[in-house]
């Protein structure tokens, strides 16, 4: 299993500057308030069928509860959850992370993505999901705000480019 250290991981040296205590102190609280109704999802979406449709399981109807600053709390509550456990036990959770990372414009800022990106670095390459959701999270960012350019080249999300239609 990886691990990173929580706190310690969020005021370190590394890729990218550590947080001012205040704002990891605020990630963590809003956290811990949407940290009981998704431990208890995942949990029970543990012991359901993989192949269910999401907004069927436990997980989707709390994510269809919540408004962005919720969804962003569980996702980044949920992303933390699996750095820290990330093992086969994570399936539902990784599920969880994928499903948030694909809601568009849930408000994202450059702190938080700047958090997610530090604690996916922490967990090194066991954990293959761990930029799932900082790259959807950095994406939504405007230009100027992405901190995807102090990462390391290997880890920059690609540039996506649109389909062409071809013509007769």
């Amino acid at each position: 299993m990886t691990s990173v250290a929580g706190w310690a991981a969020a005021s370190t040296p590394g890729t990218f500057p550590p947080l001012p205590r205040a704002v990891a102190q605020a990630f963590y609280r809003r956290m811990r308030a949407v940290a009981p109704a998704a431990r208890g999802a995942i949990d029970r979406d543990r012991t359901t069928d993989p192949e269910q449709t999401f907004t069927d399981t436990a997980c989707g109807r709390l994510v269809g509860s919540l408004d962005d600053a919720g969804l962003r709390a569980l996702g980044m509550w949920t992303h933390h959850w699996c750095m820290r456990f990330y093992d086969d036990d994570t399936r539902v959770g990784r599920r969880l992370v994928r499903e948030i990372a694909a809601r568009p414009g849930l408000g994202w800022t450059a702190d938080e993505v700047r958090w997610m990106l530090r604690e996916s670095i922490s967990a090194g390459p066991a954990a293959a999901d761990r930029f799932t959701l900082p790259r959807a999270a950095a994406a939504q960012l405007p230009p100027a705000d992405r901190p995807l350019d102090e990462l390391p080249p290997g880890l920059r999300p690609e540039a996506r480019v649109p389909r062409q239609r071809h013509g007769n």
